[in-house]
C-alpha cells in the first residue's frame, strides 16, 4: 500500500447535493431562517462559531427538545469553565430516548453478538420494558435523584437499559467494564460513594472465560455500605453472594415510566480520564450537554438516520460507548458485540467484518488501530464479505495512517465515507472528524465539528500551520464538562484544561492544520498515555507498582505510533535487588493485566540503574520522551536537577534500541 499523505479519496458533496443528507437539510434550514448562504461546510462552521446562540438554538428547535420549562437564554455566561446553558429549561435525556424508542416499538433496534450471552435481538418495545422493569427495580432499593449507579457490565442490552433507567430517575450513571481489575474499579468508583453496584458474574473472551466472583467480593468489601445486584451468565446457576440481589429478582416488577426534570447542567453520566497525578480525574456530563451534543453529532456529523443499523465496537469503559447508545436519538438500530473480534482469527466469525456483514450494518464506527491490524495483515473485507450496505466508517483511538485510509477505499469498499475523528472522555464527542459534505483526505480529519471553536496555536497564543499547534477551543461547547466529581472548587478541572491560557480549553493534543484546511493529531502534549482512545493515567500504574517489593522504583512512558497502530507502552524498572528478570517481567505485566487492564500490560519492560527524577521525587516523564524523540520544546531534561544524572545517556539509548 502506497497511499501518500493528503491523497484526496473521496471528492467533497457537490452543494446541489446536499439536501440528499442531514446536515444539508439542517443548514438550508439556517440559511432560510437567517438570510445567508453557504458555498461549502468551512462557510458554515464560521457562522456557527461566529452565531453560538443562533446556532445552538437552532439545534434545540430541529431536534424538538422537551423541556418542562422554558429557557431564558441559550448562553447565560460563556464562561470557561463555567459556561451557563440554557438557564431554566427543564430536561431529562432518557425522555427522549423513550420518544424515539415509542416511535420504533416493533422494529430490532437492538442486536446482541456477545460472546458472553449469545445472539438476540430486542424490539423497541423489548428495550423500553426492560428500561421500565430497572427502573422500577432502582426505586425498590431506594435509588432517587443524585444516586451514583455503577454497572460493571459488558456491552449488552441490559447495560443498555440500565443507564437509560438511571438517568430516568435523576440519579447518575456511570460504567466500568468487566475486563477492568479490581483496583483499578475502586480507583475509580470510591470516589462516587456509589448506592448500587449492577454487576455480571464473569465474561468471555473468544475461549475464555473470565470469572468475575472474586473482583466482585473485593470491589464489595471496600465498600460495604454499596448495594449489589448481579446478572449470572456464566453460571446460570451461580450462587448470587451473600447479601447481594440477583438480576431476575430486581426486574421482576414493573411501572409505567415517568421522567424526573432536571436542569440542563444536572449530571448524567461520570466518565473517567487518567491524569498524571492522583486519582482517575471523574468527569461529570450533564443531561443538556450530552443531549444537543450528541444529537447534533449522531444525526448532523455522521448522517445517521432511522434507516441505519449501526456497528460501535468498544468497551463500556470508553467514551465511544456512551456516544453509541445516543444513535437511539434517532431510531437508529444498533449492534452490540462483546468479544474479542480476533477469535478465532483476525478474519474469523468474530472478526468486526463478520458480525458487520452478518448483521447488514450500515455504519461502523471502530479504533483505528483496528483497521491497521486488518490491513497490514493483508485482509481484504471487501471480497470475503458481503458489505454492500456499509455506507460510513468512523475511526477514533489514534491517527489513522495514509496507507490505511488508501486500504479502506480499496479493499473494504471504494464508495464508503470515511471518518476518522479525535476528541475525547472530556467532551465525550469530537474536536476533528468527518462530515458528509467535505472531502476524505488520507491520513488527515476533515473538519471542525459545527459550533466547536477549534485550532492550533502556537506557545505565544495565535493560530500555526503546517506544523503541530496545541489544540485549543476558545469556546465553550454544551458538552464540556459541568465539573470533576469531588473538584468543589475547580481547581482541578481547571488545571487539567486552563492552566496554559485563562478561559481557552487547552485539550493536550498536538493538532496539525494542514495546507489542505484539513486536520491531523500527532500526539499527546501532556503526560497521558493514549492507547487505542483510552487515556491512561501514569499514577495508575504507579498506584500498585510502588508497593511491589521487588521494584526499586519504575516509569511509564508511551510512544505513539504514526501508522496508527497502539504504539509502545514501555516500563522502566528499578530492581531492588537481585532477581530473575524474565521472571519477574511476566509476573509484572500478570499483575498489571488483573490490577488494572489487557491495555495497561507494557509492550516492553526496560531494567535500568535509576529513573530520571528530581531532588524532590518528580518523576520526569514527559521531558524524557521529548528526549528520546528529538523534541526541542524547551522542557528537555535539565541534568543538573536530577539524582543520577549519571544514568541519563543509558536509558535514553535502551529506549531508542527498543524504538529502533
Amino acid at each position: 500500500m502506497s497511499t501518500a499523505l493528503g491523497t484526496e479519496l473521496r471528492p467533497a458533496l457537490p452543494r446541489d447535493q446536499w439536501n440528499t443528507t442531514e446536515m444539508g437539510r439542517f443548514l438550508e434550514k439556517i440559511e432560510n431562517t437567517y438570510g445567508v448562504h453557504f458555498e461549502n461546510y468551512d462557510q458554515a462552521w464560521a457562522w456557527s462559531v461566529a452565531n453560538l446562540d443562533d446556532f445552538w438554538q437552532q439545534i434545540w428547535d430541529h431536534f424538538e427538545i422537551i423541556s418542562h420549562a422554558p429557557h431564558t437564554a441559550v448562553l447565560g455566561s460563556r464562561t470557561m469553565p463555567g459556561a451557563q446553558w440554557f438557564p431554566g429549561a427543564r430536561i431529562n435525556f432518557a425522555e427522549h430516548i423513550h420518544r424515539a424508542l415509542v416511535e420504533h416499538a416493533d422494529v430490532p433496534i437492538l442486536i446482541n453478538r456477545s460472546q458472553t450471552t449469545g445472539s438476540s435481538e430486542w424490539t423497541g418495545q423489548q428495550l423500553l420494558d426492560e428500561i421500565a422493569a430497572l427502573r422500577t427495580g432502582l426505586i425498590a432499593q431506594g435509588i432517587g435523584e443524585g444516586d451514583r449507579v455503577v454497572g460493571y457490565l459488558p456491552n449488552i442490552p441490559q447495560t443498555v437499559a440500565l443507564y437509560f433507567a438511571t438517568a430516568s430517575l435523576g440519579a447518575i450513571w456511570c460504567s466500568v467494564p468487566p475486563e477492568m481489575g479490581p483496583q483499578s474499579v475502586l480507583d475509580r468508583i470510591e470516589q462516587l460513594d456509589p448506592s448500587l453496584i449492577v454487576a455480571i458474574d464473569g465474561y468471555k473472551w473468544g475461549a475464555k472465560s473470565i470469572s468475575r466472583a472474586d473482583e466482585l467480593d473485593r470491589i464489595r468489601a471496600a465498600l460495604p455500605a454499596m448495594k449489589a445486584v448481579v446478572l449470572p451468565y456464566l453460571d446460570a446457576e451461580c450462587e448470587i453472594p451473600a447479601g447481594a440481589l440477583s438480576y431476575a429478582e430486581f426486574t421482576k416488577n414493573t411501572a409505567p415510566m415517568e421522567f424526573v426534570p432536571v436542569a440542563f447542567e444536572y449530571p448524567l453520566v461520570i466518565l473517567f480520564s487518567s491524569g498524571t497525578t492522583g486519582k482517575p480525574k471523574a468527569i461529570v456530563h450533564c443531561h443538556g450537554g450530552l443531549l444537543l451534543e450528541h444529537y447534533k453529532d449522531i444525526s448532523l456529523q455522521f448522517d445517521i438516520t432511522d434507516r441505519d443499523r449501526t456497528f460501535w465496537y468498544s468497551t463500556t469503559g470508553w467514551m465511544v460507548w456512551t456516544l453509541s447508545v445516543s444513535s437511539l436519538l434517532v431510531g437508529a438500530a444498533m449492534v452490540l458485540m462483546d468479544g474479542d473480534p480476533g477469535w478465532p482469527a483476525l478474519d474469523g466469525e468474530w472478526s468486526q467484518w463478520a458480525v458487520l456483514a452478518e448483521t447488514k450494518s450500515t455504519y461502523l464506527t471502530t479504533g483505528s488501530a483496528y483497521l491497521a491490524v486488518c490491513a497490514h495483515s493483508g485482509l481484504t473485507p471487501g471480497k470475503t464479505w458481503d458489505l454492500s450496505r456499509l455506507r460510513e466508517i468512523q475511526c477514533s483511538g489514534s491517527p489513522l495512517a495514509a496507507d490505511v485510509a488508501g486500504w479502506v477505499y480499496a479493499e473494504v469498499g471504494p464508495d464508503l465515507m470515511l471518518a476518522p475523528a479525535s476528541g475525547g472522555t472530556d467532551i465525550c464527542s469530537g474536536f476533528v472528524c468527518g462530515s458528509p459534505l467535505s472531502p476524505v483526505n488520507a491520513g488527515e480529519m476533515a473538519v471542525r465539528p459545527l459550533g466547536a471553536a477549534v485550532y492550533s496555536w502556537g506557545p505565544d497564543g495565535q493560530e500555526v500551520s503546517g506544523e503541530p499547534g496545541e489544540l485549543v477551543c476558545v469556546a465553550p461547547l454544551p458538552s464540556m464538562p459541568a465539573f470533576f466529581w469531588g473538584d468543589e472548587n475547580f481547581d482541578r478541572y481547571t488545571a487539567s484544561y486552563f492552566d496554559t491560557w485563562p478561559g481557552i480549553w487547552r485539550h493536550g493534543d498536538w493538532l496539525i492544520h494542514t495546507e489542505r484546511n484539513t486536520w491531523a493529531i500527532t500526539g499527546r502534549s501532556d503526560a497521558t498515555l493514549n492507547r487505542g482512545g483510552v487515556r491512561l493515567g501514569t499514577a495508575e500504574f504507579y498506584a500498585i507498582l510502588d508497593p511491589r517489593p521487588e521494584l526499586k522504583d519504575s516509569l511509564v512512558l508511551h510512544f505513539e505510533d504514526p501508522d496508527g497502530g497502539m504504539g509502545v507502552l514501555a516500563l522502566l524498572a528499578v530492581a531492588n535487588g537481585e532477581l530473575d528478570k524474565e521472571a519477574t517481567e511476566k509476573a509484572l505485566k500478570t499483575f498489571i493485566r488483573t490490577e488494572l487492564s489487557p491495555r495497561h500490560v507494557p509492550d516492553v519492560i526496560i531494567w535500568v540503574p535509576s529513573v530520571p527524577r528530581t531532588a524532590t521525587g518528580k518523576r520526569l516523564e514527559i521531558p524524557l520522551k521529548r528526549l528520546v524523540q528529538g523534541i526541542n520544546t524547551g522542557n528537555t531534561i535539565d541534568r543538573g536537577v536530577l539524582v543520577h544524572p549519571e544514568d541519563l545517556d543509558g536509558i535514553v539509548a535502551a529506549l531508542k534500541a527498543v524504538l529502533a
